[in-house]
């Protein structure tokens, strides 16, 4: 991957997916997480760049343009963060974000928003993260988008939900809203494959969305996240969301968030980051040579 993925901006042009990263967790410490998320595009990267790149993968279709600049507040970063999404999918571009707290959902879908309006989001998570906060943080992306108009509650899918990790004054907001709710349990009992083909065949948005919160994976194969749990999908159950992910074309940002490397347990979990974003340009592969 460090031979065929350009850092050269002068590449972007005719590049097909770009990563960018928010070394950020200042929505964590709001949300009273424990902090260390900023260190995970950096951390990422050094794993992703030493992994063999897919065979079908193009040299030039990726640029890596680095970090987002990190502003003096929360608010002011996001700014910036959603006017770069913008106009990286406005140049018809596709999208990896390595975060950083989960709250870069908001900035991600908003720039999105800015050249999609009909959004299909899908939250692979442990959380709702529909808190209801004055001060957003990393628990808040989805309220906003929800109360925003950004994405809509018959468009939204909250998937590998953990019941005891989330009050259930969420579930009734999610449910007032008509939000579709898998969790972990329903998720691996339907079927991964069998429910998300299931959502991406009825739904006929123009732009997806696919936010995988590493919080997600249970313990065991990701430790360094920001809120861990012994119970959670598996690796393999990841990687095959991603693979599936790469595999539509209306696919336009893959958001990666909550990996900690305080926390991990020799670079398990920044390795299955990395892997998450190889089976997702696998897939796409196929697409760019069609």
């Amino acid at each position: 991957m460090g031979d065929v993925v350009s850092h050269e901006p002068s590449d972007y042009d005719d590049a097909e997916i770009i990563i960018i990263g928010c070394p950020q967790d200042e929505g964590v410490r709001r949300n009273k997480g424990r902090v260390g998320a900023a260190a995970a595009p950096d951390a990422i990267r050094q794993v992703l760049y030493h992994c063999s790149s897919p065979p079908e993968l193009p040299t030039g279709a990726i640029v890596d343009l680095g970090n987002i600049k990190i502003a003096d507040t929360l608010e002011e970063t996001h700014d910036i963060h959603a006017k770069v999404v913008a106009k990286i999918l406005g140049d018809n571009k596709r999208l990896i974000v390595l975060g950083g707290g989960n709250d870069i959902s908001y900035p991600d879908c908003l720039g999105l928003f800015k050249v999609h309006k009909n959004i299909l989001a899908l939250n692979i998570d442990s959380h709702f993260d529909v808190r209801e906060n004055k001060v957003r943080n990393s628990g808040t992306p989805y309220r906003q988008l929800l109360e925003e108009n950004i994405i809509r509650s018959d468009s939204f899918f909250e998937l590998a939900i953990q019941p005891f990790a989330n009050s259930e004054i969420y579930w009734k907001y999610l449910k007032s809203k008509n939000v579709s709710i898998h969790t972990l349990e329903q998720f691996q009992k339907q079927g991964i494959e069998k429910t998300l083909h299931s959502i991406l065949d009825k739904n006929k948005s123009e732009a997806i969305f696919w936010g995988f919160d590493i919080d997600s994976v249970r313990s065991a194969d990701a430790p360094g996240v920001s809120a861990s749990y012994p119970t959670g999908l598996t690796a393999e159950e990841i990687l095959s969301i991603a693979a599936i992910a790469g595999q539509d074309s209306r696919s336009k940002i893959l958001e990666i968030s909550e990996v900690n490397p305080k926390y991990d347990i020799d670079n398990k979990t920044a390795k299955l980051a990395a892997q998450i974003t190889i089976c997702y340009l696998n897939s796409l592969a196929h697409q760019i040579r069609g």
